[in-house]
């Protein structure tokens, strides 16, 4: 059958001013330019995620010593808006307990800790001690978790004097904290990766915390070790679900690193799933470690790293590597009688944009040139069929996205879209079930230099994927099998983050 090539007459904005990238700080070659990233040296996890006084922090796990993972620190940079970084002086470096490793951060508005004074509400970060020289020596106790608190909105930190608070029990993998205030019976909550499972942990003060249950033994997916959980709590007309988030590396749907979810009940001590699929917060190769800000009453903010374990210390970049992911407002949708988690960019991207081209009722029949990365794309169909939707680069080198209506499944191919030498893994297609059962196309593509985050059926499935073009985006181009009508197209330019 003929395939119909669909073309929308809109001219190329605006272009790379040379083939020689600028060096500036910010506008390296391959550097992100609407997600955050260090200025320099390396990056992964997204740590200690808070709100507080109208300012988002970020702390992220960070290496300013090298470009590959090292030591770790807890990075620092902080948001008005969720999409404008100031990085921070390093918050956390590591002391005699180890490395400071992953964890999270709370707002402690009821001073349960004794830290606050002077009617200040402390800030507490809750992080796992990574003792490098007990796991040379082949002990099974070398991660511990801590505490540190700040008075100064998250400016300087005071580690608490009677670290660990919670001690190994002898269990190799016992890290990534992640806390939250539980209500119903007035506590902490701790959910803590152990292992390939889950254990939570309750507290009154964050510094004496007794377990509670384990969770996740002979469910979900088990190809690697369990890492950086969550625990979070919707309404779902008039019912409260809990969905507990959990990173596993490997062992993901398209190789190495990925995000995975069970929905369910919480009573504040045991979770209890509502069914036994395992679901899955992102389907692409490069969002791992994600986890939402806390702090934020109903809203759940959720951010990842933009990267896979598999290659992570190999990508080309060379002054900083790696990124984070758009942030993105989570939901609760029920398809097929069981609960899933949307995701979609959250709105304070759009403040970014700006549309150059809005189209309606456009039938199938030609190129679509466009302007450069970064950009913002939607587009609705009344009916969903095969299509692909071309990023062309220049030299050959093109990003493909698209769906295949027999296998029913969404697909990022990113086989021929730029370097990939770096490591065997990196130039493949990666593939996504369709999970949503009505007849039309709804998506939504997050497009950088180097990435491309896609959202399909209003967020219930999302693929993110980095790549590294040798040219800049010089248009796109969309084929279909049958004749596809578009009944929505919006493309919007998006403003560099970086001044």
């Amino acid at each position: 059958m003929h395939k119909i090539i669909l073309t929308l007459s809109i001219l190329l904005s605006t272009m790379w001013a040379s083939a020689q990238p600028d060096t500036t700080v910010y506008h390296e070659r391959w550097r992100p330019q609407v997600h955050f990233s260090p200025k320099a040296h390396w990056t992964n996890d997204p740590n200690g995620m808070v709100y507080s006084n109208g300012t988002y922090h970020l702390f992220f796990q960070y290496f300013p010593g090298g470009t590959t993972w090292g030591p770790m620190h807890w990075g620092h940079t902080i948001s008005k808006d969720l999409i404008h970084w100031q990085e921070q002086p390093v918050a956390l470096y590591p002391d005699s307990l180890g490395y400071i490793f992953s964890g999270s951060a709370v707002a402690d508005v009821h001073n349960t800790s004794g830290f606050g004074k002077g009617g200040k509400t402390p800030l507490v970060a809750i992080y796992t001690n990574h003792d490098p020289k007990g796991e040379h020596d082949g002990k099974n106790d070398f991660q511990n978790q801590s505490i540190a608190y700040s008075l100064d909105e998250g400016k300087t930190w005071t580690k608490y004097s009677g670290n660990p608070v919670l001690k190994n029990p002898g269990i190799r993998d016992f890290r990534d904290p992640k806390v939250n205030w539980v209500e119903t019976v007035k506590k902490w909550i701790m959910t803590l990766a152990t292992q390939d499972h889950i254990t939570f942990f309750s507290s009154p003060d964050l510094k004496n915390w007794t377990k509670e249950s384990e969770f996740g033994k002979t469910l979900g997916a088990h190809g690697g070790v369990w890492e950086c959980p969550d625990l979070l709590a919707f309404d779902h007309q008039g019912k409260k679900v809990w969905v507990l988030i959990v990173n596993i590396n490997p062992g993901g749907p398209n190789k190495g690193s990925a995000t995975q979810y069970f929905t369910g009940d919480f009573d504040g001590h045991t979770f209890t799933p509502g069914d036994s699929i395992t679901k899955w917060i992102d389907y692409g190769a490069d969002e791992y470690a994600g986890i939402t800000w806390s702090n934020t009453g109903k809203r759940h903010v959720f951010l990842g790293w933009m990267s896979n374990w598999m290659y992570a210390n190999e990508v080309p970049t060379k002054t900083w590597r790696n990124a984070m992911t758009i942030p993105r407002e989570l939901s609760l949708v029920k398809e097929n009688g069981h609960f899933y988690v949307s995701s979609l960019p959250v709105k304070e991207l759009q403040a970014s944009a700006t549309t150059v081209s809005r189209r309606t009722n456009l039938k199938a029949n030609g190129d679509v040139y466009m302007c450069t990365a970064p950009l913002y794309l939607t587009m609705k169909a009344d009916e969903l069929k095969d299509f692909a939707m071309s990023f062309h680069y220049g030299a050959g080198a093109e990003l493909v996205i698209g769906f295949d209506k027999a296998s029913n499944t969404w697909f990022i191919d990113r086989t021929t879209a730029g370097e990939h030498c770096f490591n065997k893994e990196f130039a493949a297609r990666h593939t996504a079930p369709r999970i949503a059962t009505g007849k039309g196309l709804e998506l939504t593509l997050v497009v950088d230099e180097t990435s491309v985050e896609m959202f399909a059926d209003h967020g219930v499935i999302t693929m993110t994927d980095i790549f590294f073009p040798n040219a800049p985006l010089q248009k796109i181009s969309i084929t279909a099998d049958k004749e596809l009508l578009i009944r929505q197209w919006q493309l919007s330019k998006l403003k560099s983050i970086w001044k």
